[in-house]
C-alpha cells in the first residue's frame, strides 16, 4: 500500500511513564521459547555486545502526530542502546536511545489477523511501521508448525523486498553479520523448526546445551586416547605415568 496514503510526522520520545502497555499474553507456547534460543546463542558465541539489546514481545515506540504507537515484535536485535539499561525495562525508542532495529521478527500463528499488514492509517500496521516508520532493514516472518520463513530487506526507496535463501536455504543479515536460517530439531521438550544462526564460515552458532555436549564429547575423546596410549605402553613392558 502506498506511503502516501498516510502522511505522519514521526518524533522520537520516551514512552510516558502512565503508559498503559498491552500485557495480553504471547499467542502460543513456541514464541518464548523460539526467541530465547535466538539470543542464547548470540551470547554463548560472544555476538551480543554489552550495549546491544534483545527484545521479546516488547515495545518498540515512535509518536506519529503526537499520537503514541508501539509495535512488540516476538523478536528484535539492536545493536546499541545509548542509554543505560534500566531506562528501557518497560520499552525503546530508537533513535532517542539507541539504534534502529537492525532485524524484528514475528512468529505468526492461528490467531494472526492484520496486526502485521500495511495499513498506513492510525494505527498503523507493523509491516508499514516497521518498513515506512522505524525503516527496519531486516524483516523475518517465521511460522513455527510449517517451517516457512520469509525474510524482507528495506531496498533505496525504502520499500520491504522479499529475500531469496542462497544454496543452503540461509538468508544473509548483514548488519549482523550472521546467516539466519531454518533448523530441524530439539529443544526444551520440543521437536521442530528452529530460527538459528550461522557465521560467515558456514558454522552453526551453538546453544549453551550444545556447547556443552560438544566439551563432554572432546572429554571423552581424550579420555578414550589416553587409555589406548596406556594401553600401548604396557604392551610395550613400559608402566605408564597415569
Amino acid at each position: 500500500m502506498p506511503a502516501s496514503t498516510a502522511t505522519y510526522e514521526a518524533t522520537w520520545e520516551k514512552l510516558p511513564d502512565d503508559f498503559v502497555l498491552d500485557d495480553q499474553p504471547v499467542d502460543n507456547i513456541n514464541q518464548p521459547a523460539l526467541a530465547a534460543a535466538l539470543t542464547e546463542s548470540l551470547q554463548m558465541a560472544g555476538k551480543l555486545p554489552a550495549n546491544a539489546l534483545t527484545m521479546t514481545n516488547y515495545g518498540i515506540c515512535a509518536n506519529l502526530n503526537g499520537r503514541v504507537v508501539v509495535k512488540a515484535p516476538d523478536w528484535g536485535y539492536v545493536a546499541a542502546i545509548r542509554v543505560p539499561r534500566n531506562e528501557v525495562i518497560r520499552s525503546y525508542t530508537p533513535k532517542l536511545q539507541g539504534d534502529i532495529p537492525a532485524i524484528v521478527m514475528e512468529f505468526l500463528s492461528d490467531t494472526d489477523g492484520t496486526e502485521y499488514s500495511s495499513k498506513p492509517t492510525y494505527p498503523p500496521g507493523k509491516w508499514f511501521f516497521y518498513e515506512q516508520i522505524l525503516q527496519v532493514p531486516n524483516y523475518a516472518l517465521f511460522e513455527p508448525n510449517s517451517g516457512a520463513l520469509e525474510v524482507y530487506r528495506l531496498d533505496d526507496l525504502g520499500r520491504y523486498q522479499l529475500q531469496t535463501a542462497d544454496a543452503n536455504n540461509r538468508y544473509w543479515i548483514a548488519e549482523i553479520n550472521l546467516f539466519l536460517g531454518i533448523w530441524q530439531g530439539r529443544r526444551e521438550n520440543r521437536d521442530g523448526d528452529w530460527l538459528r544462526w550461522w557465521n560467515e564460515q558456514g558454522e552453526l552458532l551453538l546453544w549453551g546445551a550444545e556447547l556443552a555436549e560438544q566439551e563432554r564429547q572432546r572429554t571423552e575423546q581424550e579420555r578414550q586416547r589416553a587409555e589406548r596410549l596406556a594401553a600401548q605402553l604396557r604392551a610395550a613392558g613400559i608402566e605408564p605415568d597415569m
